[in-house]
């Protein structure tokens, strides 16, 4: 029986940053142990024009999302043609690509979640196998389909700590405790705050130093801090839809920017400490781990130790994980938790395209 997988993971996140690539080698030991290798990874920053047909997408008709999806598909093949030309890869090494794609729409509570980036089409101008769709059959057998990067947090990266925070487009914790493992998510995170500063021709805040200059607004602080999703008890996961329909219009009340900007690090870090207190250390990967302000604020409010890994973890710690959750597909080994996401059991999550 095969124990190690070469594969090229492929993660599109909420915050729109790009098309993060991963190669990467996972073998399982004989104690069912997996070490993992990484070896070459690369972001291929998306253009003006994807960006905004991404940003749009959830006004788009059947007919335009399903063109998008095609569109992506090529793309994403493009990006990773090129990846394996410039880095001598080749391709007969390669198990499978495991690909995120890009979440449009995501109603658990509903019975579906929706990932564009045609995994056929993937295929095909690769000439390698596809894994992707890894959270349909989740959200089937009752789960909410996400978070699925726990299971890299359990079985790659636990020595590191038990408490695992992502800053993406949004807040997520993985905490393990007696190979019990909790996940969920915990608030918006650079999402909202990147849509404002697109507004003034700006990718993100570098740093938080606009927030950084704001004044908390307290009244909008606690109406965001009472909103019923911080009431709920995990399994729970976020999605645009509750940002634009939620969270969006109380920040919105706020007129300066600065000040707006300011008010949601706030309530970003108060929900992070409230959720991650009582864990001795946290491990902080994605994006928001290298704003200096809002780690400074997550530090105020979180009483344990903050251990930020290498740049590479930070920035492409969900690519290698996909990667890790289409090796454990291909061995036969359940990749979505039933104790993280609410299904009824475990699941092989994915669908393999040849």
């Amino acid at each position: 029986m095969k124990n190690s997988y070469t594969l090229i993971g492929l993660m599109s996140g909420t915050s729109m940053d790009g098309l993060d690539i991963a190669h990467c080698k996972y073998e399982q030991k004989p104690d069912d142990s997996w070490q993992l290798t990484v070896y070459q990874t690369v972001t291929e920053v998306y253009s003006e024009v994807v960006l905004s047909q991404l940003r749009e997408s959830t006004s788009y008709s059947a007919n335009q999302l399903l063109n998008l999806d095609k569109e992506l598909g090529q793309l994403y093949a493009e990006k990773v043609n090129q990846f394996i030309v410039k880095n001598g890869i080749d391709k007969e090494t390669i198990d499978a690509i495991a690909s995120h794609g890009h979440t449009i729409f995501h109603q658990p509570e509903k019975g579906y979640t929706y990932q564009i980036g045609c995994g056929e089409t993937l295929s095909l101008l690769t000439g390698i196998k596809v894994i992707n769709d890894f959270r349909q059959k989740d959200v089937a057998a009752g789960g909410q389909g996400a978070p699925l990067v726990p299971i890299g947090d359990k079985l790659l990266f636990n020595k590191e700590s038990n408490c695992f925070l992502n800053l993406g487009g949004f807040a997520n914790c993985c905490i393990i405790e007696n190979e019990k493992v909790i996940a969920y998510d915990i608030s918006p995170a650079n999402l909202p705050m990147n849509e404002i500063v697109n507004q003034l021709g700006l990718e993100y805040d570098k740093n938080g130093e606009m927030a950084k200059s704001g004044e908390i607004n307290e009244g909008i602080l606690q109406e965001l801090n009472n909103l019923a999703f911080y009431q709920r008890k995990a399994p729970k996961s976020l999605g645009t839809e509750w940002l634009k329909a939620e969270f969006s219009p109380i920040v919105q009340k706020i007129d300066k920017i600065e000040d707006r900007l300011r008010t949601i690090v706030e309530h970003i870090a108060i929900q992070i400490g409230r959720n991650l207190n009582g864990n001795s250390s946290c491990y902080v990967t994605g994006g928001g781990a290298k704003s200096a302000f809002l780690m400074g604020r997550i530090k105020h409010h979180f009483k344990g130790e903050i251990i930020i890994p290498s740049e590479q973890i930070v920035d492409f710690k969900e690519a290698i994980i996909f990667g890790f959750l289409g090796a454990l597909f291909l061995a036969g080994i359940p990749n979505c938790l039933s104790s993280v996401t609410g299904a009824k059991e475990d699941v092989i999550g994915g669908v393999m395209v040849k």
